[in-house]
């Protein structure tokens, strides 16, 4: 899809500087530009690209003036870092834009969708599925019985759904998640093998929540694994049985989330930090990457190591530990002294 300088200045509120019908249908970083394509400069510190790409349209802030000749056509707004971001939620919203159910897909018995559905090729629906308005659905996606799907929730392909969950509206869930997989329960016998213990909960996801590719939210044993509302969860993240992640909690790639673990709100956690089961974390927490994390903590704390305790002391302790062959010798040193 082309747009002209004169379309996109209307969208940005801007004024184009050159021509008005400069087409373009592609994005470029600005030392990147090709004809064709539009980009942006905000930083100072790109100034001099200006003058050599080859982008058809650049979007810059509304009191740059060039020192020299420029051939791109120049659009300007009031902040170009700002426009260019709202260029790039457009332009996505409009690549998404697919509606229609295409074929082959199975559509089970009992199913309900809204307005405007798309549903890619290969994908399945279980019975007594319920789709609001506006959902995509990507090819070879998975819907398992008695799901439901809020408004404007965005599946891409390969997203397995098991049965029973719900999620909420204005989610996006992105290639290879697996959501309501049963928790790791077994049951240890006598004889040194393990019976499985059956998971008959589900998975809650509210509303505004991101989750990365490859991550896995496991159903839960009894009762809901339970998604915050504005929750947003990186690539390849283990979430376990009857874990509740509190509202607008960013969590990073790798971290893995043992059962029935309490995570409150507005937390930050860093990529490949490892939780035990049965914990409460507190609202405002943040853990740094790799931490261990083995008890309970509360509000407002910044903890970091494995095991992990408070970040500042963490800092001062390891300072300390860089410097323990030294402290060592000095110990042995005063050993020998006091010994003679």
């Amino acid at each position: 899809m082309k747009f002209t300088a004169e379309q996109i200045a209307g969208i940005l509120e801007g004024e184009v500087v050159g021509n008005p019908n400069a087409e373009v249908y592609k994005l470029a970083k600005i030392e990147e530009g090709t004809d064709g394509s539009i980009t942006f400069l905000a930083n100072p510190k790109y100034a001099n690209y200006i003058y050599s790409t080859k982008a058809s349209i650049t979007i810059v802030n509304s009191t740059f003036e060039p020192e020299n000749e420029v051939s791109t056509t120049l659009i300007k707004v009031e902040d170009a870092y700002k426009s260019f971001s709202k260029l790039l939620e457009y332009y996505n919203q409009v690549k998404l834009m697919k509606s229609g159910i295409e074929q082959p897909t199975v559509i089970s018995d009992n199913v309900v969708y809204g307005d405007n559905l798309y549903l890619g090729s290969f994908s399945y629906l279980g019975k007594n599925v319920t789709i609001g308005n506006n959902v995509k659905i990507y090819p070879n996606c998975f819907i398992g019985d008695n799901v439901t799907l809020g408004d404007n929730t965005i599946l891409f392909a390969g997203v397995r759904i098991y049965s029973e969950s719900t999620i909420g509206k204005n989610c996006t869930i992105h290639s290879g998640c697996i959501i309501g997989s049963d928790g790791f329960g077994f049951a240890p016998a006598e004889d040194g093998t393990y019976s499985k213990v059956p998971q008959i909960g589900n998975v809650i996801i509210e509303d505004n929540v991101d989750i990365g590719a490859c991550t896995t939210i496991d159903r839960a044993t009894l009762g809901s694994t339970i998604i915050r509302k504005g929750v947003k969860l990186d690539n390849q993240i283990q979430i376990a049985h009857n874990v509740e992640i509190g509202e607008n909690t960013v969590i990073a790639s790798q971290t893995g989330i043992a059962g029935s673990t309490k995570i409150g709100k507005n937390c930050m956690i860093g990529g490949q930090v490892g939780i035990v089961g049965h914990i409460t974390i507190g609202d405002r927490v943040r853990i740094q990457a790799q931490s261990g994390i083995g008890k309970s903590i509360p509000d407002g704390e910044t903890i970091q190591g494995s095991p992990a305790f408070n970040y500042g002391d963490w800092n001062k302790s390891y300072v300390h530990f860089r410097n323990l062959p030294k402290i060592v010798s000095d110990i042995e040193d005063l050993k020998k002294k006091i010994d003679n």
